[in-house]
């Protein structure tokens, strides 16, 4: 009889032979075949050398695989090294730049210049600006986006400022709440967008009288100087239409970075803008794609924040009485004839109007 060792070498045997013929037949490999011919690697996509076939991997392409996944099967991603470079590089430093500067020069403007006071002083008598429904799609839109501008600062510069502050433990709770808080008030942030867009659209056509307002500097380098606007002056509606186009172009990039490799906004972009004579590629990976989306929605979301910080100046510290037309919904009737006059003329006008048609 054979002994026990003997018959389990057999049997080990035999089981690595099964597999070895199992791996040739599915992998269609034929070791004495391909030696013979001298073939490498990746020759059937024409592929000639070592050199070729990493080429060609490195630029984000898997070749025939096995894995289902196409993202799975890309083994290196030469991209993400640019991508890396732009988002730590250009975006990250000039986006601090941008936000730390008009800070700056907000804070030296108002050491030159000062409050902006009404001239007239108040009148003690009002007149409605905003109704409910206004200043509820402003603060839906206002809350929710600084809410998403402190989470998305942190992903580009907390590691750097608040991670030595805070320490490991309680950075890593903050970045986790801020994730999930920056992803659900997206939603926010889109509705008021669009709120604000129906409600107001009509008072932010560009007219004659946005030239004058703008060759005054608006009167906020003078005082006295008090240029002619209706509802919404020149500087209004610059804002509105940053916030409307900046907004809606990030919230596109964002629902691409929610439901990743699902859209192929860049591409199709890219398709229209040669159209009409640019020469851009289309044909980008699903990586390509994202670190596209990222990169963009990190760019417009830092210039809106630029522009946004100088309208909360504004609005606030740096002009009186303005912070009550989204409080209240009622500002002074002096400040309003400053800055608003036009439009007081066509409210009280149509008061008078309405007055004196007869009861139905």
């Amino acid at each position: 009889m054979l002994s026990s060792n003997l018959i389990g070498n057999r049997v080990i045997g035999f089981t690595l032979a099964i597999l070895l013929a199992f791996l040739t037949i599915n992998l269609n490999v034929n070791p004495a075949a391909a030696q013979s011919k001298g073939e490498v690697p990746g020759q059937a996509l024409g592929l000639n050398s070592d050199a070729d076939l990493w080429r060609f991997i490195r630029n984000g392409n898997s070749g025939n695989t096995q894995l289902k996944d196409e993202l799975a099967a890309v083994m290196i991603q030469s991209e993400g090294d640019n991508w890396r470079a732009v988002r730590n590089g250009p975006v990250s430093v000039y986006g601090a730049i941008g936000v730390i500067g008009i800070i700056v020069l907000l804070a030296g403007f108002y050491s030159w210049r000062g409050r902006i006071t009404i001239d007239a002083g108040p009148s003690g008598k009002t007149i409605e600006r905003f109704g409910t429904i206004d200043r509820f799609a402003h603060w839906l839109m206002a809350g929710s986006f600084v809410i998403l501008a402190i989470t998305g600062l942190n992903l580009l510069y907390g590691r750097y400022t608040l991670l030595p502050l805070l320490g490991p433990e309680a950075y890593t709770a903050f970045s986790i709440a801020g994730k999930y808080a920056h992803n659900y008030l997206s939603f926010a942030f889109m509705a008021g967008l669009a709120l604000s867009f129906f409600l107001w659209v009509k008072h932010n056509i560009p007219s004659k009288v946005d030239i004058e307002w703008l060759k005054a500097g608006g009167g906020l380098f003078k005082k006295g100087v008090h240029p002619p606007a209706r509802k919404f002056n020149a500087g209004q509606k610059i804002i509105f239409w940053a916030v409307m186009l900046g907004g809606f172009s990030i919230s596109l990039s964002g629902i691409a970075l929610l439901f990743p490799f699902q859209t192929a906004m860049f591409a199709k972009t890219f398709g229209v803008l040669n159209m009409i004579g640019f020469d851009l590629p289309t044909a980008l990976t699903a990586l390509q794609e994202q670190q596209l989306n990222q990169l963009w929605h990190g760019i417009v979301s830092l210039v809106l924040m630029t522009i946004i910080v100088a309208h909360i100046y504004i609005g606030s510290v740096g002009m009186e009485g303005a912070l009550d037309a989204m409080n209240s919904g009622k500002v002074d009737r002096n400040w309003a004839k400053e800055h608003h006059g036009l439009w007081v003329k066509e409210v009280d006008e149509a008061a008078k109007t309405a007055k004196a048609s007869p009861a139905e």
